[in-house]
């Protein structure tokens, strides 16, 4: 296994473990610029945040597994489309979030 399939898969693993966090434990000061006096619905904020890092460690995971594997190493397409689907998600958590939060 590659130094970089490692590393994808241990930081896979970490936002797992974050997402895990949020989503199920309410651990919501793992969420950047958190502010409880703004959010009126803490509960589905964090399935909501928790959820798509769920997604994101999943992709991560995924690209660490294709890039162990001999076959895919040389090519670099799913890196590609790893960035594009994470800035896709960052794009959906942000304005989502907004959805929790009284004006």
């Amino acid at each position: 296994m590659t130094e970089q399939a490692v590393t994808a898969i241990g930081a896979g693993v970490f936002v797992g473990i974050l997402g895990i966090l949020i989503k199920y434990f309410g651990v919501m000061e793992l969420i950047a610029g958190y502010d409880p006096e703004t959010v009126t619905d803490e509960e589905g904020l964090a399935d909501f945040i928790g959820t798509n890092a769920l997604y994101v460690a999943v992709l991560t995971i995924g690209v660490g597994i294709l890039e162990s594997r001999a076959a895919t190493a040389d090519s670099g397409w799913y890196w590609i489309v790893f960035v594009i689907a994470v800035a896709a998600i960052a794009v959906r958590m942000i304005r989502g979030a907004r959805r929790f939060e009284s004006t």
